[in-house]
């Protein structure tokens, strides 16, 4: 699997707002994408060091619309730990 298309795009909410001030970043990420392979696109793509990676699979949501029902898709998300003396990542830099 590329190292680009481990990585979907960064979660931006509440909670992972929290976790950046700390280095901890969320992803949502390949689902099939294990995690040395997360940590891995995590230190190529943007030039730091991973402590750790913690990954957790998402049940799609329920949703209906008028007489239209379904759910949402499933996907992973991977919560990345950078190490201490690792820099943090430029992207987040902005946002806290």
């Amino acid at each position: 699997m590329e190292l680009y298309n481990i990585i979907q795009k960064p979660v931006l909410s509440e909670k992972s707002y929290a976790g950046i001030a700390n280095k901890k970043y969320v992803f949502r990420v390949a689902k099939d994408a294990t995690k040395p392979q997360i940590k891995r696109a995590v230190e190529e793509i943007f030039n730091v060091q991973v402590e750790s990676v913690n990954t957790t699979n998402i049940k799609g949501k329920y949703k209906r619309q008028g007489r239209h029902e379904g759910y949402t898709s499933d996907f992973k998300k991977a919560y990345v730990q950078l190490k201490p003396n690792s820099p943090s990542i430029s992207f987040f830099d902005n946002l806290v």
